[in-house]
């Protein structure tokens, strides 16, 4: 039996510019550039699911931090989003000062525009400030028939309870 001779990785597709590459975290969600490259699986209705436990932006009125665990679930169309390209756009918000349902919802409408899932959900769980917490969901329809669809496995916030 002889091996197969040692290769290297592929390079990265034209179509990302992380995958593979030093990159710094943008200043800004505006400034952040998201890589969409094809989806491997065409044609099958299957869900990719993201979950940002640590995310953190800035509350607009204190400038103080807000933390979330943040859950993306979408059924990818032609593209897909790549895992670094999106880790780095969620990290740009550690700067940015915006309230829970515009960063929740604005993430997951983001997303829609650029890579036009064929469905996708959102869900922001907020930990309290000021001693209320704050849960934003956002989908763009229900979900497609026969997608199984698992529960996104974040409680209630509880406190003490």
């Amino acid at each position: 039996m002889t091996e197969a001779p040692h290769s290297q990785p592929p390079h990265p597709s034209p179509d990302v510019l992380h995958l593979g590459q030093a990159s710094r975290l943008p200043a800004s969600p505006d400034e952040a550039v998201l890589d969409y490259p094809a989806n491997p699986r065409p044609g099958t209705l299957y869900l990719i699911r993201f979950t940002s436990p640590e995310f953190t932006s800035l509350c607009p009125v204190t400038g103080q931090p807000d933390f979330a665990h943040i859950v993306i679930d979408y059924v990818p169309g032609d593209r897909i989003v790549e895992s670094k390209a999106l880790k780095l756009f969620l990290g740009s918000f550690r700067n940015h000062a915006g309230f829970h349902e515009d960063v929740t919802v604005g993430i997951g409408q983001r997303l829609v525009a650029e890579m036009a899932p064929v469905w996708l959900r959102i869900g922001g769980y907020w930990y309290p400030r000021g001693g209320i917490p704050i849960d934003v969901f956002w989908q763009t329809t229900t979900p497609p028939d026969g997608l199984w669809l698992p529960d996104q496995g974040v409680p209630s916030y509880r406190g003490r309870g």
